[in-house]
Protein backbone atom coordinates (compact mmCIF):
# COMPACT_ATOMS: atom_id res chain seq x y z
CA UNK A 1 0.00 0.00 0.00
CA UNK A 2 2.97 2.21 0.14
CA UNK A 3 4.20 1.74 -3.23
CA UNK A 4 0.31 2.72 -4.09
CA UNK A 5 -1.24 -0.82 -4.24
CA UNK A 6 -4.79 -0.85 -2.31
CA UNK A 7 -6.45 -3.33 -0.24
CA UNK A 8 -6.49 -6.33 -2.33
CA UNK A 9 -3.02 -6.25 -3.44
CA UNK A 10 -2.04 -5.87 0.14
CA UNK A 11 -4.34 -8.97 1.14
CA UNK A 12 -2.54 -11.01 -2.17
CA UNK A 13 0.60 -10.45 -0.96
CA UNK A 14 -0.27 -11.20 2.73
CA UNK A 15 -1.77 -14.64 1.95
CA UNK A 16 1.35 -15.22 -0.21
CA UNK A 17 3.79 -14.37 2.43
CA UNK A 18 1.71 -16.55 5.02
CA UNK A 19 2.46 -19.36 2.71
CA UNK A 20 6.00 -19.32 3.27
CA UNK A 21 6.31 -18.28 7.08
CA UNK A 22 2.86 -19.87 8.64
CA UNK A 23 2.62 -22.92 6.65
CA UNK A 24 0.87 -24.58 9.28
CA UNK A 25 -2.19 -22.36 8.11
CA UNK A 26 -1.00 -19.81 5.81
CA UNK A 27 -1.50 -20.79 2.26
CA UNK A 28 -0.89 -21.65 -1.50
CA UNK A 29 -2.13 -25.41 -1.23
CA UNK A 30 -5.50 -24.76 0.14
CA UNK A 31 -8.54 -22.82 0.02
CA UNK A 32 -11.10 -20.23 1.35
CA UNK A 33 -12.81 -17.13 0.84
CA UNK A 34 -12.04 -13.59 0.59
CA UNK A 35 -15.55 -10.28 1.49
CA UNK A 36 -14.60 -7.22 -0.24
CA UNK A 37 -15.96 -3.46 -0.02
CA UNK A 38 -15.09 -1.17 -2.23
CA UNK A 39 -14.35 2.56 -1.89
CA UNK A 40 -17.09 3.11 -4.20
CA UNK A 41 -19.64 0.67 -2.04
CA UNK A 42 -19.46 -2.55 -4.11
CA UNK A 43 -19.82 -5.27 -1.95
CA UNK A 44 -18.69 -8.63 -2.97
CA UNK A 45 -16.75 -12.05 -2.43
CA UNK A 46 -14.37 -14.34 -3.95
CA UNK A 47 -14.83 -18.24 -2.79
CA UNK A 48 -11.81 -20.15 -3.60
CA UNK A 49 -12.77 -22.93 -1.59
CA UNK A 50 -11.49 -26.13 -2.37
CA UNK A 51 -12.87 -29.11 -4.36
CA UNK A 52 -13.81 -32.78 -4.14
CA UNK A 53 -11.11 -34.13 -7.54
CA UNK A 54 -13.49 -35.68 -10.28
CA UNK A 55 -12.53 -39.17 -9.17
CA UNK A 56 -14.31 -38.29 -5.54
CA UNK A 57 -17.18 -40.38 -4.55
CA UNK A 58 -19.45 -40.07 -1.42
CA UNK A 59 -18.48 -43.65 -0.10
CA UNK A 60 -14.40 -43.51 -0.92
CA UNK A 61 -13.61 -43.40 2.49
CA UNK A 62 -15.57 -46.45 4.03
CA UNK A 63 -13.87 -50.09 4.61
CA UNK A 64 -16.94 -52.81 4.43
CA UNK A 65 -18.14 -51.95 7.32
CA UNK A 66 -19.63 -49.01 6.20
CA UNK A 67 -17.08 -46.97 8.50
CA UNK A 68 -14.37 -44.57 8.05
CA UNK A 69 -11.23 -46.37 7.06
CA UNK A 70 -8.41 -45.53 9.00
CA UNK A 71 -9.34 -42.00 9.23
CA UNK A 72 -8.43 -42.48 5.78
CA UNK A 73 -10.83 -39.21 5.01
CA UNK A 74 -8.13 -36.51 7.29
CA UNK A 75 -4.82 -38.53 6.27
CA UNK A 76 -2.96 -39.20 3.70
CA UNK A 77 -3.40 -38.26 -0.51
CA UNK A 78 -6.58 -38.89 -0.90
CA UNK A 79 -7.90 -36.74 2.02
CA UNK A 80 -6.48 -33.44 -0.39
CA UNK A 81 -8.66 -31.48 -2.33
CA UNK A 82 -8.07 -29.43 -5.10
CA UNK A 83 -6.44 -26.51 -3.92
CA UNK A 84 -8.74 -22.87 -4.45
CA UNK A 85 -6.02 -20.30 -3.17
CA UNK A 86 -4.22 -19.06 -6.10
CA UNK A 87 -7.36 -19.24 -8.29
CA UNK A 88 -9.02 -16.50 -5.98
CA UNK A 89 -6.13 -14.56 -5.22
CA UNK A 90 -5.98 -14.34 -9.33
CA UNK A 91 -9.03 -13.77 -9.80
CA UNK A 92 -9.83 -10.68 -7.21
CA UNK A 93 -6.87 -9.42 -8.57
CA UNK A 94 -8.16 -9.36 -12.07
CA UNK A 95 -11.22 -7.45 -10.84
CA UNK A 96 -10.47 -5.30 -8.24
CA UNK A 97 -6.74 -5.33 -8.13
CA UNK A 98 -4.33 -2.54 -9.44
CA UNK A 99 -0.63 -4.42 -9.05
CA UNK A 100 1.14 -7.21 -10.77
CA UNK A 101 1.47 -10.84 -9.83
CA UNK A 102 5.38 -10.31 -10.54
CA UNK A 103 5.43 -7.50 -7.83
CA UNK A 104 3.30 -8.60 -5.01
CA UNK A 105 4.50 -12.32 -5.33
CA UNK A 106 8.03 -10.28 -4.60
CA UNK A 107 8.21 -10.92 -0.71
CA UNK A 108 7.04 -14.12 -0.67
CA UNK A 109 9.97 -15.39 -2.93
CA UNK A 110 12.18 -13.73 -1.24
CA UNK A 111 11.44 -15.27 2.03
CA UNK A 112 11.75 -18.22 0.84
CA UNK A 113 14.58 -17.68 -1.03
CA UNK A 114 16.59 -15.99 1.88
CA UNK A 115 14.74 -17.86 4.41
CA UNK A 116 13.79 -16.73 7.64
CA UNK A 117 14.68 -17.52 11.73
CA UNK A 118 12.34 -19.99 13.34
CA UNK A 119 10.31 -19.13 15.91
CA UNK A 120 10.07 -21.11 19.29
CA UNK A 121 6.85 -22.04 18.79
CA UNK A 122 7.75 -23.16 15.03
CA UNK A 123 10.67 -24.79 16.08
CA UNK A 124 8.53 -27.04 18.10
CA UNK A 125 5.74 -27.72 15.85
CA UNK A 126 8.32 -29.21 13.50
CA UNK A 127 9.82 -30.92 16.42
CA UNK A 128 6.35 -32.18 17.44
CA UNK A 129 5.36 -33.50 13.72
CA UNK A 130 8.51 -34.89 12.86
CA UNK A 131 6.87 -38.52 12.96
CA UNK A 132 3.66 -37.46 10.40
CA UNK A 133 6.60 -35.27 8.75
CA UNK A 134 8.57 -38.60 8.59
CA UNK A 135 5.88 -40.12 6.39
CA UNK A 136 6.70 -38.33 3.33
CA UNK A 137 9.95 -37.78 2.14
CA UNK A 138 9.13 -35.16 0.28
CA UNK A 139 8.07 -33.64 3.52
CA UNK A 140 10.96 -34.75 5.66
CA UNK A 141 13.07 -33.11 2.91
CA UNK A 142 11.35 -29.42 3.66
CA UNK A 143 11.12 -29.33 7.41
CA UNK A 144 14.30 -31.66 8.53
CA UNK A 145 17.81 -30.84 7.84
CA UNK A 146 19.76 -33.22 5.59
CA UNK A 147 15.89 -35.05 5.47
CA UNK A 148 16.14 -36.18 8.96
CA UNK A 149 17.08 -33.52 11.87
CA UNK A 150 14.35 -30.82 12.30
CA UNK A 151 15.74 -27.39 12.27
CA UNK A 152 15.73 -25.69 15.77
CA UNK A 153 14.53 -22.32 17.06
CA UNK A 154 16.82 -19.37 15.79
CA UNK A 155 18.23 -21.11 12.75
CA UNK A 156 17.48 -19.94 9.12
CA UNK A 157 14.92 -21.95 7.71
CA UNK A 158 15.13 -21.94 3.67
CA UNK A 159 12.66 -23.21 1.16
CA UNK A 160 13.93 -23.27 -2.58
CA UNK A 161 11.33 -25.66 -4.25
CA UNK A 162 8.49 -23.34 -2.99
CA UNK A 163 10.25 -20.33 -3.88
CA UNK A 164 10.31 -21.69 -7.00
CA UNK A 165 6.68 -22.95 -7.21
CA UNK A 166 6.04 -18.48 -6.21
CA UNK A 167 7.89 -17.66 -8.88
CA UNK A 168 6.13 -19.93 -11.47
CA UNK A 169 2.35 -17.87 -10.30
CA UNK A 170 4.80 -14.78 -10.40
CA UNK A 171 5.62 -15.14 -13.86
CA UNK A 172 2.28 -16.96 -15.37
CA UNK A 173 -0.57 -15.95 -12.44
CA UNK A 174 -3.08 -18.78 -11.58
CA UNK A 175 -1.74 -20.76 -15.05
CA UNK A 176 1.85 -21.12 -12.75
CA UNK A 177 -0.09 -23.26 -10.39
CA UNK A 178 -3.01 -25.00 -12.21
CA UNK A 179 -1.02 -25.49 -15.41
CA UNK A 180 2.95 -26.65 -16.75
CA UNK A 181 5.09 -27.56 -14.07
CA UNK A 182 3.54 -27.09 -10.49
CA UNK A 183 0.34 -28.88 -11.91
CA UNK A 184 2.31 -31.69 -13.39
CA UNK A 185 4.50 -32.06 -10.30
CA UNK A 186 1.38 -32.32 -7.77
CA UNK A 187 -0.87 -34.78 -10.14
CA UNK A 188 2.59 -36.70 -10.73
CA UNK A 189 3.20 -37.15 -6.86
CA UNK A 190 -0.72 -37.47 -6.33
CA UNK A 191 -0.48 -40.81 -9.03
CA UNK A 192 2.67 -42.17 -7.16
CA UNK A 193 0.92 -42.05 -4.01
CA UNK A 194 -2.68 -43.28 -4.23
CA UNK A 195 -4.03 -39.36 -4.78
CA UNK A 196 -6.96 -38.72 -6.74
CA UNK A 197 -6.02 -35.00 -7.92
CA UNK A 198 -4.80 -34.60 -11.87
CA UNK A 199 -3.77 -32.51 -14.01
CA UNK A 200 -7.28 -32.20 -15.32
CA UNK A 201 -8.41 -31.33 -11.83
CA UNK A 202 -6.14 -28.49 -11.64
CA UNK A 203 -6.46 -26.83 -14.62
CA UNK A 204 -10.57 -27.08 -14.17
CA UNK A 205 -10.72 -25.47 -11.18
CA UNK A 206 -12.57 -21.87 -11.00
CA UNK A 207 -12.74 -19.27 -7.89
CA UNK A 208 -16.23 -17.39 -8.06
CA UNK A 209 -17.66 -14.43 -7.40
CA UNK A 210 -20.62 -14.63 -5.58
CA UNK A 211 -22.89 -12.46 -4.14
CA UNK A 212 -22.40 -11.51 -0.63
CA UNK A 213 -25.15 -12.34 2.29
CA UNK A 214 -26.33 -9.54 3.42
CA UNK A 215 -28.43 -8.68 6.93
CA UNK A 216 -28.80 -5.42 9.29
CA UNK A 217 -28.47 -5.20 13.23
CA UNK A 218 -29.66 -2.54 15.51
CA UNK A 219 -29.00 -0.08 12.24
CA UNK A 220 -25.80 -1.73 11.25
CA UNK A 221 -25.47 -3.59 7.67
CA UNK A 222 -23.75 -7.03 8.20
CA UNK A 223 -21.98 -8.39 4.49
CA UNK A 224 -20.51 -12.04 5.17
CA UNK A 225 -19.86 -14.60 3.13
CA UNK A 226 -22.67 -17.45 1.66
CA UNK A 227 -22.27 -20.77 0.84
CA UNK A 228 -20.65 -22.92 0.63
CA UNK A 229 -19.69 -21.09 4.09
CA UNK A 230 -22.51 -21.41 6.22
CA UNK A 231 -20.96 -18.51 8.46
CA UNK A 232 -22.87 -15.20 6.95
CA UNK A 233 -26.12 -17.29 6.42
CA UNK A 234 -25.74 -18.56 10.62
CA UNK A 235 -24.06 -15.51 11.14
CA UNK A 236 -26.88 -13.16 10.14
CA UNK A 237 -29.46 -15.83 11.37
CA UNK A 238 -28.16 -15.72 15.16
CA UNK A 239 -28.14 -11.84 15.14
CA UNK A 240 -31.67 -11.66 13.73
CA UNK A 241 -32.94 -13.60 16.27
CA UNK A 242 -30.95 -11.78 19.47
CA UNK A 243 -32.22 -8.33 17.83
CA UNK A 244 -35.36 -9.01 19.16
CA UNK A 245 -33.64 -9.01 23.14
CA UNK A 246 -32.64 -6.19 25.29
CA UNK A 247 -29.14 -7.66 25.41
CA UNK A 248 -27.69 -4.42 27.42
CA UNK A 249 -30.40 -5.18 30.14
CA UNK A 250 -28.19 -8.09 30.87
CA UNK A 251 -25.17 -8.09 32.29
CA UNK A 252 -21.93 -9.19 29.84
CA UNK A 253 -21.44 -12.89 30.11
CA UNK A 254 -23.80 -13.46 32.32
CA UNK A 255 -26.39 -16.27 32.74
CA UNK A 256 -29.12 -14.91 31.52
CA UNK A 257 -27.37 -13.56 28.21
CA UNK A 258 -25.28 -16.92 27.62
CA UNK A 259 -28.27 -18.35 27.47
CA UNK A 260 -29.95 -16.45 24.90
CA UNK A 261 -26.60 -16.62 22.43
CA UNK A 262 -26.79 -20.32 23.44
CA UNK A 263 -30.32 -20.97 22.26
CA UNK A 264 -29.60 -18.88 19.26
CA UNK A 265 -26.92 -20.75 18.62
CA UNK A 266 -28.62 -24.20 18.82
CA UNK A 267 -31.56 -23.10 16.35
CA UNK A 268 -28.71 -21.99 13.51
CA UNK A 269 -26.38 -24.49 13.81
CA UNK A 270 -29.56 -26.52 13.36
CA UNK A 271 -30.59 -24.91 10.37
CA UNK A 272 -26.28 -25.23 9.21
CA UNK A 273 -26.38 -29.07 9.58
CA UNK A 274 -29.70 -29.23 8.00
CA UNK A 275 -29.96 -26.83 4.57
CA UNK A 276 -26.18 -25.88 3.87
CA UNK A 277 -23.48 -27.25 1.46
CA UNK A 278 -22.21 -25.85 -1.98
CA UNK A 279 -24.44 -23.73 -3.92
CA UNK A 280 -23.17 -25.55 -7.20
CA UNK A 281 -24.93 -28.71 -5.93
CA UNK A 282 -27.68 -27.77 -3.34
CA UNK A 283 -30.01 -25.76 -5.16
CA UNK A 284 -32.88 -25.95 -2.41
CA UNK A 285 -30.76 -23.97 0.29
CA UNK A 286 -33.86 -21.91 1.87
CA UNK A 287 -30.97 -18.63 2.26
CA UNK A 288 -33.84 -15.49 2.27
CA UNK A 289 -35.79 -17.64 4.82
CA UNK A 290 -33.24 -18.36 7.02
CA UNK A 291 -31.34 -14.59 6.85
CA UNK A 292 -35.27 -13.02 7.43
CA UNK A 293 -36.59 -11.24 10.52
CA UNK A 294 -39.85 -12.90 10.22
CA UNK A 295 -38.19 -16.35 10.46
CA UNK A 296 -35.86 -15.00 13.44
CA UNK A 297 -39.23 -13.86 14.75
CA UNK A 298 -40.42 -17.68 14.90
CA UNK A 299 -37.36 -19.22 16.48
CA UNK A 300 -37.68 -16.33 19.20
CA UNK A 301 -40.99 -17.98 20.13
CA UNK A 302 -40.00 -20.93 20.70
CA UNK A 303 -36.99 -19.63 22.86
CA UNK A 304 -37.48 -20.15 26.64
CA UNK A 305 -35.85 -17.09 28.27
CA UNK A 306 -35.69 -19.19 31.42
CA UNK A 307 -34.74 -22.95 30.54
CA UNK A 308 -32.51 -24.60 27.70
CA UNK A 309 -34.49 -26.26 24.60
CA UNK A 310 -33.17 -29.53 23.90
CA UNK A 311 -31.22 -30.61 20.42
CA UNK A 312 -33.25 -33.73 19.17
CA UNK A 313 -31.35 -36.41 17.19
CA UNK A 314 -35.09 -36.60 14.60
CA UNK A 315 -32.95 -33.75 12.81
CA UNK A 316 -29.79 -34.34 10.90
CA UNK A 317 -26.14 -32.87 12.15
CA UNK A 318 -22.54 -33.16 10.14
CA UNK A 319 -19.31 -34.25 11.09
CA UNK A 320 -16.91 -32.46 12.81
CA UNK A 321 -14.74 -29.31 11.49
CA UNK A 322 -11.19 -28.86 12.54
CA UNK A 323 -10.02 -25.62 14.13
CA UNK A 324 -6.75 -24.24 12.39
CA UNK A 325 -6.92 -21.55 10.23
CA UNK A 326 -5.86 -17.89 9.16
CA UNK A 327 -7.71 -14.97 8.78
CA UNK A 328 -6.50 -11.44 8.10
CA UNK A 329 -8.40 -7.85 7.64
CA UNK A 330 -7.11 -4.85 5.64
CA UNK A 331 -8.20 -1.92 4.79
CA UNK A 332 -6.30 0.98 2.79
CA UNK A 333 -6.61 4.97 3.04
CA UNK A 334 -8.86 5.25 0.00
CA UNK A 335 -11.57 3.01 2.10
CA UNK A 336 -11.40 -0.55 0.29
CA UNK A 337 -11.80 -2.94 2.85
CA UNK A 338 -10.55 -6.71 2.47
CA UNK A 339 -11.24 -9.67 5.03
CA UNK A 340 -9.69 -13.16 4.39
CA UNK A 341 -10.38 -16.63 5.84
CA UNK A 342 -8.15 -19.42 4.52
CA UNK A 343 -7.04 -22.79 5.72
CA UNK A 344 -5.18 -25.89 5.04
CA UNK A 345 -7.77 -27.60 6.96
CA UNK A 346 -5.23 -29.24 9.72
CA UNK A 347 -2.63 -27.68 11.59
CA UNK A 348 -0.24 -28.18 8.20
CA UNK A 349 -3.06 -29.54 6.60
CA UNK A 350 -2.18 -33.26 5.42
CA UNK A 351 1.11 -32.93 6.65
CA UNK A 352 2.28 -33.93 2.77
CA UNK A 353 4.66 -31.28 0.85
CA UNK A 354 3.71 -32.35 -2.99
CA UNK A 355 7.59 -33.50 -4.28
CA UNK A 356 9.18 -30.98 -5.68
CA UNK A 357 7.06 -27.61 -4.85
CA UNK A 358 7.61 -26.95 -1.49
CA UNK A 359 3.81 -26.38 -1.30
CA UNK A 360 2.29 -27.98 2.04
CA UNK A 361 -1.08 -29.49 0.91
CA UNK A 362 -4.54 -29.38 2.62
CA UNK A 363 -6.91 -32.24 3.66
CA UNK A 364 -9.92 -30.76 3.27
CA UNK A 365 -11.69 -33.74 1.80
CA UNK A 366 -12.12 -34.51 5.76
CA UNK A 367 -15.11 -31.19 5.71
CA UNK A 368 -17.57 -33.72 3.73
CA UNK A 369 -19.72 -35.48 5.57
CA UNK A 370 -17.96 -39.26 4.79
CA UNK A 371 -21.07 -41.71 6.34
CA UNK A 372 -24.02 -40.85 4.49
CA UNK A 373 -27.18 -41.20 7.16
CA UNK A 374 -25.58 -41.99 10.24
CA UNK A 375 -26.41 -39.95 13.46
CA UNK A 376 -24.99 -39.73 16.89
CA UNK A 377 -25.15 -36.99 19.71
CA UNK A 378 -21.70 -36.00 18.99
CA UNK A 379 -22.18 -34.56 15.86
CA UNK A 380 -20.68 -36.90 13.44
CA UNK A 381 -23.11 -37.77 10.79
CA UNK A 382 -23.91 -36.88 6.72
CA UNK A 383 -26.41 -34.70 5.43
CA UNK A 384 -27.45 -34.63 2.48
CA UNK A 385 -25.93 -31.30 1.20
CA UNK A 386 -22.63 -32.02 2.39
CA UNK A 387 -21.82 -35.04 0.87
CA UNK A 388 -19.23 -35.93 -1.32
CA UNK A 389 -19.26 -35.65 -4.96
CA UNK A 390 -17.27 -35.06 -7.81
CA UNK A 391 -16.34 -31.05 -8.48
CA UNK A 392 -17.92 -30.01 -5.00
CA UNK A 393 -16.84 -27.84 -2.53
CA UNK A 394 -16.78 -28.79 0.68
CA UNK A 395 -19.08 -26.75 3.74
CA UNK A 396 -17.35 -24.02 5.46
CA UNK A 397 -17.74 -22.10 8.70
CA UNK A 398 -15.11 -19.71 7.80
CA UNK A 399 -17.06 -16.17 8.29
CA UNK A 400 -14.89 -13.45 6.74
CA UNK A 401 -17.69 -10.65 7.93
CA UNK A 402 -17.37 -6.39 7.21
CA UNK A 403 -20.04 -4.38 9.41
CA UNK A 404 -20.89 -1.06 7.94
CA UNK A 405 -21.99 1.79 9.39
CA UNK A 406 -23.52 3.96 7.48
CA UNK A 407 -22.90 2.72 4.28
CA UNK A 408 -19.23 2.84 4.68
CA UNK A 409 -16.74 -0.18 6.30
CA UNK A 410 -17.11 -0.02 10.10
CA UNK A 411 -15.77 -3.25 11.13
CA UNK A 412 -13.91 -5.78 9.80
CA UNK A 413 -14.16 -9.19 11.82
CA UNK A 414 -12.91 -13.02 10.94
CA UNK A 415 -11.60 -15.79 13.04
CA UNK A 416 -9.94 -19.08 12.86
CA UNK A 417 -11.69 -22.27 14.93
CA UNK A 418 -13.78 -24.89 12.62
CA UNK A 419 -17.55 -24.71 13.59
CA UNK A 420 -16.64 -22.31 16.85
CA UNK A 421 -15.60 -19.27 14.01
CA UNK A 422 -19.22 -18.60 13.40
CA UNK A 423 -20.04 -18.17 17.22
CA UNK A 424 -16.50 -16.10 18.44
CA UNK A 425 -17.45 -13.44 15.42
CA UNK A 426 -21.11 -13.26 16.54
CA UNK A 427 -19.70 -12.28 19.97
CA UNK A 428 -17.21 -9.88 18.92
CA UNK A 429 -19.98 -8.12 16.79
CA UNK A 430 -22.06 -8.12 19.72
CA UNK A 431 -19.60 -6.62 22.25
CA UNK A 432 -18.81 -4.08 20.03
CA UNK A 433 -22.64 -3.17 19.21
CA UNK A 434 -24.49 -4.06 22.15
CA UNK A 435 -21.47 -3.50 24.81
CA UNK A 436 -19.54 -0.73 23.00
CA UNK A 437 -16.24 -2.57 23.91
CA UNK A 438 -13.59 -1.23 21.95
CA UNK A 439 -12.12 -4.08 19.57
CA UNK A 440 -9.21 -4.98 21.53
CA UNK A 441 -12.09 -5.18 24.73
CA UNK A 442 -14.14 -7.12 21.92
CA UNK A 443 -11.52 -9.29 21.36
CA UNK A 444 -10.03 -10.70 24.32
CA UNK A 445 -13.52 -11.01 26.16
CA UNK A 446 -14.43 -14.56 27.04
CA UNK A 447 -16.52 -16.51 24.83
CA UNK A 448 -18.69 -19.94 24.73
CA UNK A 449 -20.00 -22.18 22.09
CA UNK A 450 -22.64 -23.83 21.46
CA UNK A 451 -23.22 -25.86 18.11
CA UNK A 452 -26.49 -28.04 18.17
CA UNK A 453 -24.46 -31.14 18.44
CA UNK A 454 -23.10 -32.09 21.17
CA UNK A 455 -25.51 -30.71 23.06
CA UNK A 456 -23.99 -28.44 25.52
CA UNK A 457 -22.20 -25.27 26.30
CA UNK A 458 -18.62 -25.08 25.82
CA UNK A 459 -17.11 -22.34 28.09
CA UNK A 460 -13.06 -20.90 28.20
CA UNK A 461 -11.91 -21.28 31.14
CA UNK A 462 -10.87 -18.06 31.81
CA UNK A 463 -14.46 -17.41 32.09
CA UNK A 464 -15.90 -19.88 33.83
CA UNK A 465 -16.62 -19.71 37.07
CA UNK A 466 -18.38 -22.07 39.61
CA UNK A 467 -21.25 -19.94 40.36
CA UNK A 468 -21.73 -19.43 36.21
CA UNK A 469 -21.33 -23.25 35.72
CA UNK A 470 -24.22 -23.90 38.65
CA UNK A 471 -26.57 -20.46 37.16
CA UNK A 472 -26.29 -22.14 33.56
CA UNK A 473 -27.35 -25.87 34.83
CA UNK A 474 -29.78 -24.44 36.65
CA UNK A 475 -31.42 -23.21 33.46
CA UNK A 476 -30.67 -26.93 31.93
CA UNK A 477 -27.42 -26.27 30.08
CA UNK A 478 -24.57 -28.75 29.70
CA UNK A 479 -21.44 -27.44 30.58
CA UNK A 480 -17.96 -27.78 29.22
CA UNK A 481 -14.76 -25.99 30.11
CA UNK A 482 -12.55 -25.16 26.62
CA UNK A 483 -8.95 -23.77 26.76
CA UNK A 484 -9.82 -21.24 23.97
CA UNK A 485 -12.33 -20.49 21.80
CA UNK A 486 -11.38 -19.37 18.23
CA UNK A 487 -8.35 -16.58 17.83
CA UNK A 488 -9.75 -12.96 16.01
CA UNK A 489 -7.74 -10.20 13.92
CA UNK A 490 -9.63 -7.20 13.32
CA UNK A 491 -9.91 -3.49 12.28
CA UNK A 492 -12.34 -1.04 13.49
CA UNK A 493 -12.53 2.25 11.87
CA UNK A 494 -13.55 5.32 13.69
CA UNK A 495 -16.45 6.74 11.30
CA UNK A 496 -16.02 10.46 12.54
CA UNK A 497 -12.14 10.67 12.05
CA UNK A 498 -10.98 7.70 10.04
CA UNK A 499 -8.35 6.74 12.87
CA UNK A 500 -7.96 2.98 11.82
CA UNK A 501 -7.49 0.44 14.99
CA UNK A 502 -6.65 -3.34 14.87
CA UNK A 503 -6.61 -6.11 17.10
CA UNK A 504 -4.73 -9.26 17.37
CA UNK A 505 -6.17 -12.23 19.84
CA UNK A 506 -3.88 -13.00 22.29
CA UNK A 507 -5.11 -16.67 22.24
CA UNK A 508 -2.48 -18.93 21.46
CA UNK A 509 -2.31 -20.85 19.17
CA UNK A 510 -2.74 -24.55 19.59
CA UNK A 511 -0.45 -26.62 17.32
CA UNK A 512 -2.07 -30.29 19.33
CA UNK A 513 -5.54 -28.85 17.84
CA UNK A 514 -6.52 -29.76 14.39
CA UNK A 515 -8.13 -27.50 12.45
CA UNK A 516 -10.97 -26.23 9.52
Amino acid sequence: MKKGGNAIDAAVATGLALAVVHPAAGNIGGGGFMVIVMKDGKTTTIDFREKAPASAHRAMYLDAKGKVAKNSNHEGYRAVGVPGTVAGFDLALKKFGTRSWKELAEPAIRLADDGFKLSHLMADDFRNLKKDFRKFPSSAKVFFKNDTVPYGDGEVWRQPDLAQSLKRIQSDGRNGFYRGTTANLIAQDMKRNGGLITEDDLEAYQAVERAPVRGTYRGYDVVSMPPPSSGGVVLVEMLNILEGYDLKSHAHNSPDYLHLLAEAMRSAYRDRAMFLGDPDFVTTMPLEKLASKKYAEEIRRSIDVQHASKSSLEHFVEASERTETTHYSVVDGEGNAVVVTYTLENWYGSRIVAKGTGIVLNNEMGDFNPIPGVTDTTGIIGTKPNLIAPGKRMLSSMTPTIILQGGKPWALVGSIGGRSIINTVLQVVLNLIDYQMNIAEAVEAGRVDHQWFPDHIQIERSLLTDDLRKALELKGHRVQQSSKLGRMNCIVIDPRTGLREGAADSRDPDAKAVGY
